[in-house]
C-alpha cells in the first residue's frame, strides 16, 4: 500500500480561511482549560467542520477520521438524519425535567431495552459514560449491601469518583485517593499474558482461575460487583479469549456479586453487534453505555438495568439523579441515531469491514512491518501493539511514556497527520477505529496512509536499527 504525503483536499464547498483559525486558536489558548493535558504544552488543532468520515481544519486540510473522535461518533459526522432530529426536537421543547414523561424520553430507552440482552429492560439515563459507571456501582452496592467492586488495571471507566477508582489505567494515578472498595485484578491478555498462558484457552482459564481467587481473598460476602469492559478499549482493544466472559458470568452468580459490562466504548455497532456481549452470548446485571447510542452529537449515556435489580427500587426510592438525567435534545438524537443505524445497515457495514477489509489489511501490514507485534480486534475497533522487537515483545515505548521517551509514537502519529488520517494513539498502541458507517474505500485510504506511516515506527526497531 502506499499514499500521498500530503493532507487530503479540503472538501466540496469549503472556503479555507485561516485567519479565523488563528482567531479560533487564540481564543482557545486564552480561555479554554482542556482535560488530561499540561496545558502550556498542547497546541489543539481548530476544526473548521467535519462530514462522515472526514473532519478539516480552518487551513482547508481535510483528515479521514481514524479515531471516531473519542471512539464515539459511530455514524460519523453531521449525519443528516439526526442533525434533523435535533434540529425537529429544539423547535418543540428543548428541555424538561428528569420527573416527567417525554416522549423522546421513552421512546430512547425503548429502543435500547430492544437491542439489550435478556431482561435489561429499565434505562436510567445519565449524561455520559463515567456517571453511567458512577451509577451503575451505585446501584450494585444499594442491591447487594456490600462495599467493594472488583475491576482489571487494564480498563478506563471514566473520570467521576468513583470510576476514576475503577480504572486501572494511569490517569487513575493522580486521582487515586484511596477510595474504599475499589479492587483491581488482572484480565486476560495472551500477548501479555500474566498466567504464562501459551494459548487462549489457557489464558481464560488461568485468568478465571485469577479472578476467582481474587474474589476469595477479598472475602465473597463484601464484593457488591465485578466491572468489566465488554472488549477494553483505551488498554488496548483486548478482546476476551472464549469462555472468560461466561466464566466471570459464573463466578458472580455462585456468590451472589452483580455482573456489570461497561459498553460505553464497544456498545453500538463498534464491534460489528449493538453490544459486544451479543458476540458472547453473556447476560449482565447492569450495561452502562453512552457514546455510540448518539455519536456524542449531544452528552447522553445511561445504565440498562435487570429486572431483579430495578425490583431493588420498586418500594425503596433509588438516591441518585441528575438534572439533565434523560434531557430531550440528547434522547431525540438518540432515537434517530437507532433507527438511522437500524435502516441503513450500520451495525452490518462494522462488522463486514472488519471482517473483509480492516482485519485482512492489518494482518497484512503486521507481516511487512518489524514494529508490529500483534493486530487484534473485530468490527470497527483495532488495535496494534507497536514493538522494538517481534522476538522479545518489548514495547515501542515505557508505559506511561511521555516527551522524548514517546518520541517513536509522537513521530507516527505526525506521520499519519501528514498523510491526511487522524490516529488514535495510546502509548505504544495506534487503534483503528473509524465511524461505523466507514466505507471500502475509506477504510483502505486510511490504512494505507497507516502502513506508510508505520515506516517512521520500523526505524526504532532492533530489525530498524540493524
Amino acid at each position: 500500500m502506499t499514499s500521498s504525503s500530503t493532507n487530503s483536499p479540503s472538501p466540496a464547498g469549503f472556503t479555507p480561511d485561516p485567519a479565523a483559525g488563528r482567531a479560533v486558536r487564540e481564543n482557545d489558548r486564552a480561555h479554554v482549560f482542556h482535560s488530561w493535558s499540561a496545558q502550556a504544552l498542547i497546541e489543539p488543532l481548530a476544526v473548521a467542520g467535519g462530514e462522515g468520515s472526514y473532519f478539516w481544519d480552518y487551513d482547508g486540510n481535510r483528515y479521514l477520521d481514524f479515531s471516531s473522535q473519542l471512539v464515539n461518533t459511530n455514524i460519523g459526522h453531521q449525519h443528516p438524519k439526526v442533525v434533523a432530529a435535533i434540529q425537529e426536537q429544539a423547535g418543540r421543547m428543548c428541555t424538561m425535567a428528569p420527573g416527567f414523561a417525554v416522549d423522546v424520553r421513552a421512546e430512547a430507552a425503548r429502543l435500547v431495552a430492544e437491542r439489550t440482552p435478556g431482561d435489561l429492560d429499565k434505562v436510567f439515563w445519565t449524561n455520559g459514560g463515567a456517571e453511567a459507571v458512577e451509577n451503575a456501582v451505585r446501584m450494585a452496592k444499594l442491591h447487594t449491601g456490600r462495599p467493594k467492586v472488583l475491576s482489571t488495571y487494564r480498563s478506563y471507566h471514566g473520570h467521576t469518583a468513583a470510576a476514576i477508582h475503577l480504572t486501572g489505567e494511569p490517569r487513575r494515578w493522580a486521582n487515586d485517593t484511596g477510595a474504599a472498595g475499589a479492587v483491581h485484578f488482572f484480565g486476560p491478555h495472551l500477548y501479555r499474558s500474566h498466567f504464562y498462558a501459551e494459548t487462549q484457552e489457557q489464558e481464560s482459564a488461568r485468568a478465571l482461575a485469577h479472578l476467582e481467587e481474587t474474589v476469595a481473598y477479598e472475602g465473597p460476602g463484601t464484593i457488591a460487583a465485578v466491572i468489566l469492559e465488554t472488549v477494553p478499549g483505551t488498554a488496548g482493544v483486548l478482546v476476551p479469549p472464549p469462555g472468560y466472559l461466561a466464566g466471570v458470568r459464573e463466578i458472580c452468580d455462585r456468590y451472589g456479586i452483580v455482573f456489570i459490562l461497561d459498553e460505553v466504548m464497544a456498545g453500538f455497532g463498534r464491534t460489528g453487534a449493538w453490544f459486544a456481549a451479543d458476540h458472547w452470548g453473556v447476560t449482565p446485571d447492569l450495561i452502562t453505555f453512552a457514546k455510540g447510542v448518539n455519536s456524542g452529537y449531544v452528552p447522553l449515556g445511561g445504565v440498562a438495568i435487570s429486572a431483579e435489580i430495578a425490583a431493588t427500587f420498586d418500594r425503596r426510592p433509588y438516591p441518585g439523579g441528575l438534572t439533565y438525567s434523560g434531557h430531550p435534545l440528547a434522547c431525540g438524537s438518540a432515537v434517530a441515531t437507532i433507527e438511522t443505524m437500524a435502516e441503513e445497515g450500520v451495525v452490518e457495514n462494522a462488522a463486514r469491514i472488519g471482517e473483509d477489509v480492516i482485519g485482512p489489511a492489518l494482518r497484512e501490514i503486521a507481516e511487512r512491518h518489524p514494529s508490529v507485534g500483534e493486530v487484534r480486534g473485530m468490527g470497527v475497533f483495532w488495535a496494534l501493539d507497536l514493538v522494538r522487537d517481534k522476538e522479545t515483545r518489548e514495547p515501542l515505548v515505557p508505559y506511561n511514556a511521555s516527551g522524548p521517551d514517546n518520541a517513536p509514537m509522537a513521530e507516527f502519529a505526525a506521520a499519519c497527520k501528514r498523510g491526511g488520517l487522524w490516529p488514535f494513539v495510546n502509548m505504544n498502541r495506534t487503534h483503528v477505529v473509524p465511524p461505523c458507517t466507514v466505507s471500502e474505500a475509506e477504510a483502505k485510504e486510511g490504512l494505507a496512509v497507516l502502513d506508510e506511516a508505520l515506516a517512521t515506527a520500523d526505524a526504532h526497531t532492533t530489525a530498524g536499527r540493524g
